[in-house]
């Protein structure tokens, strides 16, 4: 992806740091934590308008509320952070916040899916969305169908034989086996259908890769991970480009799931971006480097990581993100035991599901994230007995390195 240069990077920095300011009349340095259920009308006809849309202002934290307001400012402003629109001019994006990336998945959905229709996605998926869209998705009339997005015929041959096709969700890097779809061939395919596409940005971040420079009409994300950076708080971010439809079925659609988040978990999401671009380069750079030394190592069959060479999307990667990012998954020889043995001889490395937060996150998807997953569904989606995923922290890569040989030693 372009502009890797020092000068994007400092700029970006910028942008996460001073993005939003605090629009109350003490002008708190700190965005405040507004930790109110509802907000005073100064008078019934100032009421009657609000409810109306006839007049901007809070009226009660379910829909809006001034810190999470701040916290979407700054997730849609790093999306389109360089990016144009069609007239040239900085492109325009809204946001929703949300209490979990589930919450901002079902509002996605919700707001452009109905009975009959259905959602096209990828084998490999996160467990928790793969799950939604079988039982949720389902019992709402709405079919998945499930292939290969990195495919492109396939997509082709998709959306040609499914004519109720609405909506392509990709997830690019892919949770945990890192494949990468080509983001700009999948919304050319969809476009002349106007079919929607949205993508999981959760593993990539607006730093390493900004889908709507590519075509997309949604980005969504689990503000858990590398948003927040910290392991802190559960969030979860929809941002669309079509300003129109956020702001009225989106909206809706999320003041009615009760899905928003809360002001404290947004205030701490608010301070974890804002050394997001500062983290994701350590990030990928550690992890590079444990990629490239588990590839070697005797016990390894094979690694996962779009950051190496021998990855079957690694130009594709290089592409569309700035850098390959920090999660890897890596299969060990001897399978599931095999695994067990090494996750229980960690000593630095945190044994824990989730992933982007400063320390290194190691898991078993198998029985872990993707446990939820039928067994023959896990292997269709590259998830085996023996595959580790790892999401490589900001500590100093030979300490990780160091726990890693000892945990793997025979």
């Amino acid at each position: 992806m372009s502009n890797h240069t020092p000068q994007y990077f400092e700029d970006f920095c910028s942008a996460a740091i001073h993005s939003i300011h605090d629009e109350g009349s003490l002008h708190s340095h700190s965005i405040p934590v507004y930790a109110t259920s509802t907000f005073v009308f100064d008078s019934a006809e100032q009421g009657m308008n609000r409810f109306a849309g006839k007049e901007p202002g809070y009226i009660y934290s379910r829909f809006a509320n001034p810190t999470t307001a701040a916290a979407e400012k700054l997730i849609a402003s790093l999306e389109a952070f360089g990016l144009k629109n069609q007239d040239g001019q900085p492109l325009q994006l809204k946001a929703l916040l949300h209490a979990s990336g589930q919450g901002a998945l079902a509002t996605l959905c919700f707001s452009l899916l109905k009975a009959g229709d259905a959602v096209l996605t990828n084998t490999a998926l996160y467990g928790g969305t793969h799950e939604f869209f079988s039982y949720l998705l389902a019992k709402a009339g709405i079919q998945t169908l499930f292939i290969d997005l990195t495919d492109n015929d396939a997509v082709a041959l998709a959306l040609k034989q499914h004519n109720t096709i609405k909506l392509i969700h990709i997830e690019s890097p892919a949770n945990p086996t890192m494949e990468c779809t080509d983001i700009e061939a999948i919304c050319k395919l969809a476009a002349p259908y106007g079919i929607k596409v949205s993508i999981d940005n959760t593993f990539a971040t607006p730093y390493l890769q900004q889908p709507f420079a590519f075509g997309v009409d949604f980005v969504y994300h689990s503000a858990t991970k590398f948003l927040n950076g910290h392991g802190t708080a559960i969030g979860g971010a929809l941002v669309g480009r079509d300003i129109d439809l956020m702001q009225s079925t989106a909206l809706k659609t999320f003041k009615l799931l009760g899905a928003n988040s809360n002001p404290f978990d947004a205030f701490l999401l608010i301070n974890g971006i804002k050394t997001l671009p500062l983290r994701m380069r350590q990030h990928s750079e550690n992890a590079r480097k444990v990629a490239e030394w588990l590839s070697k190592h005797p016990a390894v069959k094979k690694v996962n990581y779009n950051g190496l060479a021998t990855h079957p999307h690694y130009a594709l990667s290089k592409k569309q993100m700035r850098y390959p990012g920090a999660v890897m998954s890596f299969e060990l020889k001897n399978g599931l035991e095999a695994g067990k043995r090494f996750i229980n001889r960690l000593q630095m490395c945190t044994r824990a599901v989730s992933l982007g937060t400063v320390d290194t996150l190691i898991s078993h998807p198998a029985s872990m994230s993707h446990a939820i997953m039928q067994p023959e569904e896990r292997l269709k989606a590259g998830v085996t007995d023996g595959l580790i995923r790892m999401s490589v922290g900001i500590e100093a890569v030979e300490d990780i390195l160091k726990d890693l040989e000892q945990a793997l030693a025979l």
